[in-house]
């Protein structure tokens, strides 16, 4: 299959260049910055681009390729660290610019630009940069700018190399997946219509030779990864896929009622319920610290599936629905981007319970899975769920998590997703939930007064979950929500509207 690869230098944007590309369905998979070029020619690529990053070129630790990279005759495309470092890498001149540059600026798209075929003449981009090319290396020729003199783009046709300064695969830049599209399809010559289901007989043929006739344990959480993913193993080891939802003690109302209705009424799968909510909440008294919360969730998690399978001797394999985002916000393996917040199950999972780990979803983005969950034949009601994290409610109870708080934001969490079903607005939504705050205040309910709690509901807009905005919910139904929480949920006097978007928040409070 044809491919892009993405070399990442460390921006947090990179995931955002692949989800532009697979949007176009141009199939693309991303390396670390140094990927060795025997690495790179294995994989066969169209062409490269190499990512952003928080650093500058000429600094002595920079982030570099393998030099080979520039000698191996592929079209190359460099977004803003990357089109540095190319300027810098052929002899241009790099330096810091006067002013850092973060926002919307105006570009002039100047004539004859391959990379800008079918975009007009002027644009809103996003720029994030602090250096700048001050002068193209020899051969090299601007072909956009900004504010009428900044170098905006430049590219080298003869060399196959473009480069922006700007970030295309930012959906406040205009007609930027069209500059990438023409990037992949106009200059790389990448021909196929790529979709998740093409990987579909792959995958179960993947599943079935890693499992190699062993019982393969699925942790299923009745999320949308996880159930896609038991879909597909089923698909490939059929009765040897055992099954195990764990109840944690942190889950939403119905949650495991409806593990129960679907996986083992209407699936038919073999499915055991661990009860373990007594020992998730005793290690989690006293605890405040979102990290050290998701890290005794996770090392619990490991506790209680050894436990189980021990019970399935011949056992030899976890199955996770870890998904692209798991993995960039979790832990820099592509590259040198920030770790944001850790994740119970990515990383060290395998090793603590020596178990083999299949992750059939690692490189996919969450529509990408509904996609794939599609083309077999899963009902949408699972596919349509809002993501829930691994670590629950326990992570939506700011503060200590205690069978109280618990009560109090299931309860409230159970009233805001009936009245967003009720009003047509579950589907528009990417996430939407409910958070607990550490704060009592003020207020007269019933002519007395009342000192509790405040809930704080968090509905968000997206695509595949990198960047997020709040969700403009009408004002009528936000007030029948509020009413209806601060009426029936006992302890909670004031409900409060998240309107921040991803960046610069997270989409969780924890």
């Amino acid at each position: 299959m044809d491919k892009i690869l993405i070399l990442d230098f460390g921006s947090q944007y990179t995931q955002l260049i692949a989800r532009r590309l697979r949007s176009a369905r141009v199939y693309c998979e991303i390396l670390p910055f140094n990927a060795p070029v025997e690495e790179i020619l294995s994989r066969s690529p169209r062409g490269l681009i190499l990512s952003g990053g928080p650093s500058s070129v000429y600094d002595k630790a920079a982030p570099r390729p393998d030099p080979a990279v520039f000698s191996l005759g592929l079209p190359v495309l460099g977004v803003c660290y990357g089109m540095q470092l190319l300027a810098h890498e052929y002899g241009g001149k790099v330096a810091k610019a006067a002013a850092r540059e973060y926002g919307l600026s105006g570009l002039k798209i100047l004539k004859g630009s391959r990379l800008f075929k079918g975009i007009n003449g002027s644009v809103s981009v996003w720029m994030s940069h602090g250096d700048e090319v001050k002068k193209v290396p020899a051969g090299f020729h601007v072909t956009a700018r900004a504010g009428g003199s900044d170098i905006s783009a430049m590219e080298n046709p003869e060399l196959g190399l473009y480069a922006l300064q700007f970030h295309p695969e930012v959906h406040h830049t205009e007609q930027g997946a069209k500059m990438l599209e023409n990037f992949a399809r106009g200059i790389c010559n990448y021909k196929e219509r790529w979709t998740p289901a093409s990987f579909l007989s792959e995958s179960i043929a993947g599943i079935k030779k890693a499992a190699g006739g062993h019982s393969v344990i699925c942790g299923l959480s009745g999320g949308v990864d996880s159930s896609v993913a038991a879909v597909l193993a089923h698909k490939a080891i059929g009765k040897k896929l055992r099954c195990i939802f764990v109840d944690t003690g942190l889950l939403r109302h119905g949650d495991r009622e409806r593990m129960l209705a679907v996986f083992r009424d209407k699936f038919g799968y073999g499915l055991k319920i661990a009860d373990a909510s007594a020992l998730f909440l005793g290690r989690l008294k006293g605890v405040t610290s979102p990290e050290r919360k998701r890290k005794i969730i996770g090392h619990t998690f490991i506790e209680v599936f050894d436990k189980e399978a021990k019970k399935i001797p011949d056992a030899a394999f976890l199955l996770q629905g870890t998904l692209y985002p798991d993995v960039i916000e979790s832990v820099s393996v592509k590259g040198p981007s920030a770790v944001i917040k850790s994740h119970h199950n990515v990383g060290g999972l395998p090793a603590k319970m020596k178990m083999g780990l299949i992750e059939p979803l690692r490189y996919f983005f969450k529509d990408e899975v509904r996609e794939l969950g599609r083309s077999l034949k899963m009902p949408e009601a699972v596919l349509m769920q809002h993501p829930f994290p691994g670590p629950g409610l326990a992570i939506r109870v700011l503060g200590e998590v205690t069978p109280e708080r618990l009560k109090i934001l299931r309860s409230a969490d159970r009233v805001m997703r009936e009245e967003i079903q009720a009003a047509g607005w579950y589907a528009r939504i990417w996430q939407a939930f409910c958070v607990l705050l550490p704060v009592r205040s003020v207020g007269v309910m019933g002519d007395e007064r009342s000192y509790e709690y405040t809930i704080a509901l968090r509905c968000v807009s997206s695509v595949d979950g990198m960047t997020a905005d709040w969700s403009k919910l009408p004002h009528g139904l936000l007030h029948k929500i509020s009413s209806r929480i601060v009426s029936e949920v006992r302890g909670v006097n004031r409900v409060v509207y998240d309107i921040t978007s991803k960046p610069p928040a997270t989409i969780e409070w924890e």
